[in-house]
């Protein structure tokens, strides 16, 4: 029986193009693609946000148009997924333009997503749950890249070696800590009511890795007992609540009861209203920040009283 012999054949484009127009192929160009014909990065965790600075950005777009070439890949239906530079298209489509030079650029899946991430964690203000989705991607992504055996080794590296491996040279290249970033990445299994809450500043970053190891039965239970005592879990609190869920014995009952336990270090709250001094912060602004600046000002508005006083 005749065996089936394979050959290496070039391609029709080969045969009939030169290396130079082969090469001439590979290289990056940049080019003024139509914005109906670029699709944002699937599951992009970073938040385009229509504040100030965006407004600011679409008027300078429009006066000297786009600097920094927006980065994308073509996709196999032709079409280009944006890979860097959501802001710079939202204020292309802003200022009217239909257009938006990019780089297009030859990327796999996982390249992709690590260009992404590294091209936004350079932002100002990163939301923890921007930073939670964004590392999970990231480190999913470097995972399936280690594991791939090379040309001239076919034996995969062994999973647990790659995890730790991958965990470490994240933490080096975000400057984290590879403890803070897993901390991080446990955000990702919170309700999206629960994680808002976090990036809102109402629960720190301790209880909420906590409360994320609970189902999200028992997450949507707590958040109607945090609306209805209007109050949020320590991290003692919090701690309770991983340990009752994991014996079976976190009902609705129990919840409210952790919950109505006066804190060892609660002290009175002064709450006013967010739309009151909303205008004066962007979009996504830690709440420690809001509340440090609103005391600096205070002490500010102190000394210039004190010093009206004193000239009297």
């Amino acid at each position: 029986m005749a065996k089936e012999l394979k050959l290496n054949l070039p391609s029709v484009d080969d045969l009939f193009s030169t290396q130079e127009e082969r090469d001439d192929a590979q290289r990056e160009k940049v080019l003024d693609i139509p914005l109906s014909e670029i699709d944002s990065f699937p599951d992009h965790p970073f938040q385009v946000r229509m504040d100030e600075s965006m407004q600011t950005m679409a008027d300078s777009v429009k006066a000297f148009g786009i600097q920094t070439p927006a980065v994308v890949r073509q996709k196999e239906d032709g079409r280009y997924e944006l890979v860097s530079g959501h802001r710079r298209k939202m204020a292309c489509e802003l200022a009217g333009l239909e257009t938006m030079p990019c780089i297009i650029r030859q990327m796999s899946r996982d390249e992709a997503i690590i260009a992404m991430v590294d091209s936004n964690l350079q932002r100002e203000v990163i939301l923890p749950s921007e930073k939670a989705k964004s590392y999970k991607m990231r480190l999913e992504a470097m995972k399936r890249q280690a594991g791939r055996p090379s040309k001239e080794n076919s034996v995969p590296v062994e999973p647990n070696l790659i995890g730790n491996r991958s965990n470490q040279d994240l933490a080096e290249q975000v400057g984290e800590s590879a403890s803070q970033i897993k901390r991080y990445i446990r955000l990702t299994d919170l309700i999206p009511e629960v994680l808002q809450m976090v990036d809102a500043g109402k629960i720190s970053m301790r209880p909420a890795v906590e409360l994320s190891y609970l189902p999200k039965e028992e997450q949507q239970t707590l958040l109607d007992a945090m609306e209805s005592e209007d109050c949020t879990p320590s991290h003692v609190q919090a701690m309770k609540m991983r340990k009752f869920s994991q014996e079976g014995r976190l009902g609705e009952n129990v919840i409210v009861s952790i919950m109505q336990e006066e804190k060892p270090n609660q002290i009175e709250q002064f709450k006013m209203p967010k739309n009151r001094i909303s205008k004066y912060f962007a979009p996504g602004t830690p709440a420690q920040k809001i509340e440090d600046t609103i005391v600096k000002a205070l002490e500010l508005y102190r000394q210039r009283e004190r010093q009206r006083n004193d000239a009297r």
